[in-house]
Order: structure tokens, then sequence, then C-alpha cells
């Protein structure tokens, strides 16, 4: 193989090594928007309390949410006000899962911080009857891997 040869077959599978890798980072993009990596086990708590709002954010651009995108509930408890990060709408759409202001909620979820402001990652969410759980023990989203 001439070094002309050897060079254009190394700048090939350079082009497609990366051309692989992009998909893995805007899925580790989307990942993030997700709350995936940012939800901690060590940080679990549970606070029970009334929705005062439900906004659905599309896309990133989650304004002082870290880009995370979907459903997000003000919750107002005895002591205070929590921000909660409750997933994709459209997962929560297609799982029935109805969210409404003035529920009264039970929410186990990660209290993080996220562009110097506190939420909580909801992972399992009791209202009424109903018990929803958006992610397993470890924090991974119920809609991780999903069309796949």
């Amino acid at each position: 193989m001439t070094a002309r040869n050897w060079l254009a077959t190394v700048g090939a599978a350079a082009l497609f090594t990366a051309g692989l890798a992009s998909p893995g980072a805007a899925q580790s993009s989307q990942a993030a928007r997700q709350g995936q990596g940012m939800y901690d086990v060590k940080t679990e708590t549970t606070i029970m309390g009334t929705v005062e709002s439900v906004e659905n954010i599309t896309g990133g651009g989650g304004r002082g949410r870290g880009g995370m995108g979907g459903t997000h509930l003000v919750v107002k408890t005895e002591k205070d006000t929590v921000d909660v990060h409750v997933g994709p709408t459209a997962y929560l759409a297609e799982k029935g899962i109805t969210l409404a202001k003035g529920d009264r909620l039970q929410i186990l979820g990660s209290r993080v911080t996220v562009d110097n402001e506190a939420v909580l990652i909801a992972r399992e969410i009791k209202k009424g009857d109903n018990t929803w759980t958006l992610r397993d023990a470890s924090g991974r989203p119920a809609w991780s891997g999903r069309g796949r």
C-alpha cells in the first residue's frame, strides 16, 4: 500500500468514526435534558404537596433547568415550593399520566441543583390510588432506550 493510499484509508476511517460518534453525542445531550446523569439516589426525598402549576417545555431551553424539556410542576408543600421535573410530556401522555393544578401528590425524587436552582427530579408520583414509577431504583428513566 502506498503512503497516499494509506492516508486515504486512515482519513476515511476517521471520518466514519466521527460520523458514528455524532449520534451518541446527540443522545447524551438529549439524556442530559431529560435528567439522566443528574439523578442522585443519595439525595432522594419524599415530598407531599399541592400542584400550583404545570408547565410543558418543548425541546431544550428549559429556562434555568439545564435545558431539561418536558413536564415540570411547581408543588407547594408545608415548608416550601418545589420545582419538580417529571419527564417527557409525550411519555406521560402515552402512559396516561395526567397532572393538573390542585392535584395533591406524594413525590419521591432526587433533590439536585440545575443552573443554580434547586429542583426535584421525580422517580415516583402518587396521586390518589394511582402510583406512577418514572425511574428505576438507580434513577434510570423508564423512557430511556425506547425505540432501539
